[in-house]
């Protein structure tokens, strides 16, 4: 006989939950599954029609969703972001940090500053900038979950993606911090660690057929992934299912990063 219970613990009924970068791919994959699960959904990301249009199908599917433009590279306005969450909605229980930005392409000795400050306001800061507004009514609400999306660029070197690389290494750092200062908070914090994925972030290697094969070659799975194949992980890590699971890194690469160079 099945144990309900388990698989009630994947619910998530009576949270609330921000997602930044939520206006397509990945982001909007996680938001679409957690309202599915009960969530109340807060989708943010730079440009408000393209979140208005993923509010909607959330809302036609029976969910709950407020869409908020925000640049995470901005105090103020994730500030603003979050407040305008907690009116909203009363609080927050979980983020999903997933807004990412790369810039640079090329060597990493031909990339400027800027590209540097760029990428890690967003990929790094701004996922520190979320959680730090967001601590207060976590805290208040007994706990929570952060889920910060990395990469397996953060563990091996990707070819032209050096900033990016840098950036994603770091969020690995962050989510052991947080996961270590936060843990008495009863704030969870881990880290998805996606392979490639078949988004309008990762076109340039999946448009081009000489860059899409090679790409796949590095794939044991012999594919990209869809963006909704990472969110069952997600609603895995931002639910009570994983109530002691924190500081941890989850790859979700279809092998790639224990897979042999490829030959030839």
């Amino acid at each position: 006989m099945s144990d309900s219970s388990a698989l009630d613990s994947f619910r998530l009924d009576g949270k609330v939950a921000l997602l930044t970068g939520a206006s397509r791919g990945i982001g909007q994959a996680i938001a679409e599954t957690f309202a599915d699960a009960g969530a109340q959904v807060v989708l943010s990301s730079r440009k408000q029609e393209a979140l208005d249009d993923v509010a909607t199908t959330i809302r036609d599917a029976g969910g709950e969703a407020l869409a908020v433009a925000a640049h995470t590279g901005d105090d103020a306005a994730v500030e603003a972001l979050v407040a305008q969450a907690v009116d909203t909605f009363g609080g927050i229980d979980i983020i999903v940090n997933n807004a990412a930005t790369n810039p640079h392409f090329g060597p990493l000795l031909t990339s400027e500053m800027s590209q540097w400050d760029k990428t890690y306001d967003v990929n790094v800061k701004g996922y520190f900038r979320t959680v730090r507004a967001c601590y207060d009514t976590m805290r208040a609400r007994g706990g929570g979950s952060v889920i910060n999306l990395a990469s397996v660029a953060a563990e091996r070197p990707q070819p032209g993606m050096g900033v990016y690389c840098v950036s994603k290494a770091a969020v690995l750092m962050l989510t052991d911090v947080l996961a270590a200062e936060l843990a008495a908070d009863g704030i969870r914090v881990n880290a998805m660690i996606p392979g490639f994925v078949k988004t309008r972030f990762s076109s340039v290697l999946w448009q081009d057929e000489a860059a899409n094969e090679a790409t796949l070659r590095l794939i044991p799975q012999g594919r990209m992934a869809e963006p909704e194949e990472l969110a069952p992980l997600a609603l895995y890590l931002a639910s009570d299912a994983s109530r002691f699971v924190t500081g941890g890194h989850f790859r979700i690469d279809g092998g790639q990063n224990v897979a042999l160079p490829p030959l030839g």
